[in-house]
């Protein structure tokens, strides 16, 4: 499945080669502005990644290990949430068949922003926060400016009970943008990510699919 957004296409370009970079400032989005100029600069490799959490759903010890990555900004990574994710976690992570992991992909800078506003409430909120950004994606989304963007995302910030201090503060958090690009990057070159949604099965790398395809591989792991 490819991602049908131009900048996702540019920036994978960038990690391939290692090129992917990031700096900060404050603009007149009122969030930590990002920028993807080009090869010439490269992502630190002494960014620590280790303080980045994942994001977990189901037991630990569940015989089969499911991570996808995904785009906030992706309308097939809203499709499967919609879709394929809630099947998934009512038929195998809810009953202890399944570990699954939700890992950011940044094509864009808007999606660093929506990943922010996602991991702003910790590890309680985040898959409910998740929910709801890719809920709204056809509203926040496609917003006619940044400014206008970054408002929405705060908007479901407030609705997921976060105060605006706390919100302003993780928009605006530069080393934690340094940290996530740094840490997505990692990935994606490990697991070999090049389109969304991407899962990754114990090990193996998947493109996007149906319930019946997804359950059928699965099935298959768990011998049933």
């Amino acid at each position: 499945m490819k991602s049908i957004l131009p900048a996702g296409a540019v920036a994978l370009a960038m990690i391939a080669g290692g090129a992917w970079y990031m700096t900060q400032g404050t603009g007149q989005t009122g969030a930590a502005d990002v920028r993807l100029p080009g090869a010439a600069q490269a992502q630190s490799p002494d960014v620590d990644t280790s303080t980045v959490v994942e994001m977990v759903k189901g037991d630990a010890d569940a015989p089969i290990e499911v991570i996808e990555y995904a785009s906030y900004t992706c309308p097939h990574c809203a499709s499967a949430h919609a879709n394929l994710i809630p099947k998934l976690e009512e038929n195998y992570i809810d009953t202890g068949k399944v570990k699954f992991i939700y890992r950011e992909v940044y094509f864009d800078k808007v999606g660093v922003w929506a990943s922010l506003i996602a991991r702003c409430g910790g590890e309680e909120k985040f898959f409910g926060i998740t929910d709801l950004i890719y809920k709204g994606q056809q509203d926040w989304a496609r917003k006619g400016s940044e400014a206008a963007v970054v408002d929405e995302l705060r908007k479901i910030g407030r609705l997921a009970g976060m105060e605006g201090d706390q919100i302003e503060a993780c928009l605006n958090d530069t080393a934690q943008i340094s940290t996530l690009v740094a840490w997505y990057q990692k990935n994606a070159s490990e697991h070999g990510i090049n389109s969304t949604p991407s899962f990754v099965i114990d090990g193996k790398k998947y493109t996007n699919m149906s319930y019946d395809e997804f359950a059928e591989i699965l099935d298959d792991k768990l011998g049933e």
